[in-house]
């Protein structure tokens, strides 16, 4: 047990200065090859503590080579993009003028549940506010807005306005939640339509106005705080 805790302790000091050395970039934005060395250093580390048999020196030569690798891998990325874009990776744009880019999702995996989560954090109501959502290769999304959104603010714990455009029913919803998708990969989110007090009949003769006819044409329709629907056709 002694032997373990004063591993431990060493190590600890160990991998603090090793991550000091690679630099502060490692706490703020993990790239995919940062992290994978991340992840190999404590793997390392751990054995090296539970490993009582083995000398420290084992274990702290292959760290050592990993940070070399990465110092090496950070100073060609100075140097060179197609490095940097071999390492990190480059940004991928999922909204272009209130226009999802479905392909890139697919690319990347990305699902509406994904892009509605990261638009709420960023206080974004309605994705036609959306000039341009950028996926880092960190996994952050940023967002840029149109000049003419002022944007309401997302503070307030409820929704002052009704969520229907028609039928003035008290929200059932905290405005947080919003918006809300009514229609995900051509798929009616009925539970979302139950909490509205709203009905498929409703939803479609909506549509309509925007020119579609049926639920499998649209990739995503989703209603803000103030009954806009947003409409994105397939």
């Amino acid at each position: 047990m002694t032997a373990i805790l004063l591993r431990t302790i060493f190590m600890y000091f160990f991998i603090f200065l090793v991550m000091r050395t690679m630099g502060k970039r490692e706490i703020g934005k993990l790239s995919v090859f940062d992290l994978v060395i991340s992840i190999m250093i404590a793997e390392i580390a751990v054995l090296a503590i539970e490993s009582t048999e083995k000398t420290l020196m084992m274990a702290m030569t292959p760290i050592v080579l990993l940070v070399l690798i990465q110092i090496g891998s950070a100073f060609l990325s100075l140097k060179s993009r197609k490095m940097r874009l071999l390492f990190d990776g480059k940004p991928s744009v999922l909204v272009q003028n209130g226009h999802l880019n479905r392909k890139e999702m697919l690319r990347q995996r990305y699902n509406l549940d994904d892009l509605m989560i990261q638009l709420r954090e960023n206080q974004v109501a309605d994705l036609q506010e959306v000039k341009l959502a950028v996926l880092e290769s960190t996994g952050k999304l940023s967002v840029i807005l149109n000049d003419r959104s002022g944007g309401e603010s997302s503070d307030s714990p409820e929704a002052s306005d009704t969520a229907g455009t028609k039928a003035g029913a008290a929200p059932k919803f905290r405005y947080e939640l919003l918006p809300m998708p009514l229609i995900m990969d051509g798929q009616v989110q009925d539970d979302n339509l139950e909490k509205l007090g709203k009905t498929r009949f409703w939803l479609k003769s909506e549509l309509q106005q925007h020119n579609v006819d049926s639920f499998k044409q649209v990739f995503m329709c989703s209603i803000d705080h103030k009954g806009k629907l947003y409409v994105d056709k397939k």
